[in-house]
This record gives C-alpha cells, sequence and structure tokens, in this order.
C-alpha cells in the first residue's frame, strides 16, 4: 500500500522539503520502490497549485524555476519518479521500468496529497520524457488535473527512419526476453553543456544527472515507444494543454557550439509539433527561440520567454495570478 513519510528538508535546502512515498513491492530483491515529493515552502499559501515531472536520467533540482512558479501565484511541488535522483535506492536499477503506466501509483499518490490541501486547481508540468508520462496519465484520468503545461515533451524517437520503425519492432519481440539488454546511449555533449563542472550555467548532483545517462535497456525502451505509439494513435486529455519547445532542433550527436547554445540538442523538436495535436482537443503549442531542450535551464532571453509564455496562458486559462491565500 503506498504510503508518505513526513515532510523533512530536502537536498536543495532553503524552504525545500521531501516526502519519501513509499510504494507497492515490485519483486526487486532490493526491496519496494519509493518515490518522492518535493515541496516549496511548509503550507498551502496560495489557490493554486503545480506539479513538475523530470524527464529521463534526469530529477527536479531547478530551484530558481520553482521560485519563478511561486512568484507568480502557485505553490510548486515536484516528483522525482521511482528510482531516479531522490528516490534512487541501492540495488535498484536507477531509470527502471518496463510500463509507463508504473508511474500512476506515484503520480497519484502526489496529487491526492496536494489536492487534499484544498487547492481550486491543480497544474501538471511534464519535461521530456515526464512530457510523455504526464500527457498519457491525463488522458487515462479524466479531471486529474486542470492544466497540462509541456517542457520539449518526449512524444517520438530521435532517430532514423530504420531506428524508429524497424529496430523498435526487433526491441519490441525481444525486450519481453531480455528485458535488461543494453540496446544503446545517451549523449554527453548536452549535459557537459549544463554543468558549472564543465563550463556550464547550472549545478546538480553527476550522480543522479550523469553526462553519459543511465544505460537504454530493452524493456525500458520497449516502455517508452509503446507510450510513443499510444501518442500517434491519439489520447483524449480533458484539460487544456500548452506545449512549450525550442523554436528548433540541433544535432544530438555532434552539436555545434550554436546548437547547444540556442536549440533542442536531445529531441527533435518538428516530431512535438506533428503530434501535439492528437493529445487531445485544447492544445497550444509555442516554440521559444533560443531555447535548450530544458527550457527552465535555457539563457535568460529564452528562459524569461518560455516562463512568460507559461503564467500568462495559465493566468488567461486558469484565471490564475499572485494571489495569496
Amino acid at each position: 500500500m503506498t504510503s508518505l513519510d513526513a515532510p523533512v528538508p530536502d537536498v536543495l535546502g532553503g524552504e525545500f522539503t521531501a516526502r519519501t512515498i513509499t510504494l507497492a513491492p515490485d519483486g526487486a530483491a532490493a526491496g519496494p520502490p519509493v518515490a518522492t515529493l518535493v515541496r516549496l515552502g511548509a503550507e498551502r499559501t496560495r489557490d493554486v497549485a503545480v506539479l513538475y515531472v523530470h524527464g529521463f536520467c534526469d530529477y527536479f533540482f531547478q530551484a530558481d524555476h520553482a521560485a519563478a512558479w511561486a512568484a507568480h501565484g502557485y505553490d510548486f511541488f515536484a516528483l522525482d519518479l521511482r528510482d531516479y535522483g531522490r528516490s534512487i535506492r541501492p540495488g535498484r536499477q536507477p531509470g527502471w521500468v518496463e510500463d509507463l503506466r508504473s508511474y500512476d501509483e506515484e503520480l497519484d499518490a502526489a496529487l491526492a496529497s496536494i489536492r487534499a490541501e484544498g487547492y481550486r486547481a491543480v497544474v501538471l508540468l511534464g519535461h521530456s520524457t515526464g512530457g510523455l508520462v504526464t500527457t498519457l496519465y491525463a488522458s487515462d484520468h479524466p479531471g486529474a488535473v486542470d492544466a497540462l503545461v509541456l517542457n520539449s515533451p518526449w512524444f517520438d524517437l530521435n532517430e532514423n527512419w530504420f531506428n524508429r520503425v524497424i529496430a523498435t519492432r526487433v526491441v519490441d519481440l525481444i525486450a519481453p526476453r531480455v528485458p535488461h539488454l543494453n540496446v544503446g546511449s545517451l549523449g554527453e555533449d548536452y549535459g557537459r553543456h549544463l554543468h558549472v563542472s564543465t563550463g556550464g550555467p547550472h549545478d546538480y548532483d553527476l550522480a543522479w544527472k550523469p553526462f553519459e545517462g543511465f544505460d537504454v535497456h530493452a524493456g525500458w525502451l520497449r516502455a517508452i515507444r509503446r507510450g510513443h505509439a499510444r501518442i500517434a494513435r491519439g489520447l483524449d486529455v480533458d484539460a487544456p494543454v500548452l506545449m512549450c519547445t525550442s523554436a528548433r532542433s540541433g544535432s544530438a550527436s555532434r552539436p555545434s557550439e550554436d546548437d547547444l547554445n540556442g536549440a533542442d540538442c536531445v529531441l527533435d523538436v518538428e516530431h512535438m509539433h506533428a503530434r501535439i495535436g492528437r493529445v487531445g482537443p485544447d492544445v497550444t503549442a509555442v516554440r521559444i527561440t533560443g531555447g535548450w531542450h530544458d527550457l527552465a535551464l535555457s539563457g535568460p532571453v529564452a528562459r524569461a520567454e518560455y516562463e512568460r509564455t507559461v503564467f500568462d496562458w495559465l493566468a488567461a486559462r486558469l484565471r490564475t495570478g499572485a494571489t495569496a491565500r
């Protein structure tokens, strides 16, 4: 049975707290999975809350972005999914999942905890793989959230036709037999561009978000590709959806400095825009000039444009603003 521990000071310090969510056992010898609900502030101060969900090989560390949400009238929460970031446990494989619906358990628990505080509305915010997970969740759980905001969602594989079609079919066949077969890895350029140790503007835990990422295994990739297929077939998200992306994609394998400083060098932006119309009946898509893959980590001009776009859209759609409780 899912349970939430009492809040404790978070690794980010300041006003951030964290609650461990113990999830149902999944058969792993190392013990049951956990998720972690992070919060800015100790109690409800606004009428509207936002719940952020990170991407692959990632976790919540964007404290400045959380502060921007608070300044615009939202109580901010973030969820480190099972086996990511704060939720990594010894003996368990980081990032591992064989069915994206597994994440419903921690999303259910996090949203129930937030709703219990009496918020008028709750916004779900997903980045990259988190954008895929939150989109599927919102479609499968009508009424669960009042708005869905997507930051460069992973809606298709950023590969050539052979890997997107033929290799995907092969993975679908072999994954049930050898789920932990290593079938790929991530490039390091984007991570090195971000991190302070290699000249970037952001500091974060390289054990939780390593440059080389986590190994890509067949079972995990099968789950992702099945999620992509659901997007392609069409969903029915009943909440209004805002998707923001960079204005263009850069090379994922050999990005130039110009790409790294002004484009998405992880995913294909055109895939996102080609598929966002299949998510639900009420979608808005915006391109952010100069945006990086994680728009909240972009250079100051692009990040400001991204945040302005999100807060203006939400103010219009949910009639929200910086009003204290």
